[in-house]
């Protein structure tokens, strides 16, 4: 098959990774795969890393020069199918295709789970699609709810991660090779910098605990540093807290920490970071935000707080630090359960098989 990608965000985080993470393995499995982005998104740069083709367009917003261009290029470089992923890109493929005398087939992926407008707008685009994916079963709820579309034609496919990659190590020699101080125990989190991913609250429920052998990993980028550091030093802990930047080896931080948080409010489907935390067999507090609770189900698999709350945070926090044999338990349901369900290779099967159907004949 022949498959385009466009992503007209900026930005770097799950649903980016995601797409060149999908790109490569079908790329691998010997489809042609190309992804167009604006020409200063960071995809652009990280796509040579994934070893994905990448092609620039003004596709940023959904202006006549970012149609022009994609309309241009699809007239001549035609492909079998264009995966949008989201709401400039997916309005200017969808124009495109209408206006094109041979249009590729379309296939729409909604990564997150802000309400969609049941607007005829929206109903309009949405049903230009083959078919739409959801990363996650909650998501794909609240569309068929929004837009009324068949429920054939709307599919979950949560993200896949590399079980080989993300797996648990010896706690000690990773913290060793980070430079962590391996007497001490570490909390984490594992996200873009954004402020619906919770950090402030996770600041203010760490700053409750009181324990100093115990460190906060904040492992991440994003418009959120300026506040998050201001945060810190407002509650005085900058000594127990290390802020990791951009990291391309996640998995060895998320094999240094003794816990794994991920206090989100806003906007999830089901997040990577929570994927790779079960994988590399981790005890963990979240959020039922989203798709999260398609991942992970409370006392099961994680202890689930609810949003904005930092005391809720604290102490499910403290009660896996206190309790070994429940965090234990937790860690390995959550590895079993993300070892079945949420393999990079379920993940490619998938997609394959959607983007095979939504082919023209």
């Amino acid at each position: 098959m022949k498959i385009l990608h466009t992503e007209a965000s900026c930005g770097w985080g799950g649903q980016e990774i995601r797409i060149l993470e999908e790109s490569r393995g079908l790329i691998g499995r010997g489809h042609e795969v190309t992804v167009t982005c604006p020409a200063h998104a960071r995809m652009a740069a990280e796509a040579v890393r994934f070893g994905v083709p990448v092609i620039s367009l003004p596709i940023e917003f959904k202006t006549l020069a970012g149609f022009s261009a994609l309309r241009s290029h699809l007239a001549s470089h035609p492909v079998d199918l264009v995966n949008t992923h989201s709401s400039a890109d997916s309005w200017l493929t969808g124009l495109a295709c209408a206006t094109l005398g041979n249009p590729p087939a379309i296939v729409r992926t909604r990564h997150i789970s802000a309400p969609v407008s049941g607007n005829l707008f929206n109903r309009w685009l949405y049903r230009r699609a083959k078919a739409v994916v959801t990363t996650g079963e909650s998501l794909r709820q609240r569309l068929l709810a929004a837009l009324g579309l068949d429920p054939a034609r709307v599919l979950s496919v949560p993200t896949g991660i590399d079980t080989e990659r993300f797996a648990p190590a010896d706690k000690t020699a990773a913290k060793i090779a980070l430079g962590l101080d391996p007497a001490q125990r570490h909390l984490g989190i594992v996200a873009t910098l954004r402020s619906w991913k919770g950090h402030l609250f996770l600041l203010d429920g760490f700053a409750q605990l009181k324990r100093p052998e115990l460190h906060l990993l904040i492992v991440g980028e994003g418009p959120m540093r300026g506040p998050i550091e201001e945060k810190i030093a407002a509650l005085g802990i900058g000594e127990r807290v290390t802020l990791a930047g951009q990291r391309s080896d996640p998995e060895h931080w998320l094999q240094a920490m003794d816990v794994f948080c991920l206090p989100s409010y806003a906007n999830e489907g089901v997040p990577q970071a929570i994927l790779q935390a079960m994988l590399c067999g981790l005890p963990i507090v979240t959020t039922p935000v989203g798709a999260i609770l398609d991942a992970v189900s409370d006392k099961n698999t994680a202890l689930i707080v609810p949003p904005r709350d930092a005391v809720a945070l604290a102490a499910a926090i403290a009660r896996l630090l206190d309790d070994s044999a429940l965090a234990a338990r937790l860690s390995e349901a959550a590895r079993r359960v993300a070892s079945a369900d949420f393999s990079r290779e379920t993940m490619l099967d998938s997609m394959e098989g959607i983007f095979r159907q939504a082919m023209p004949p």
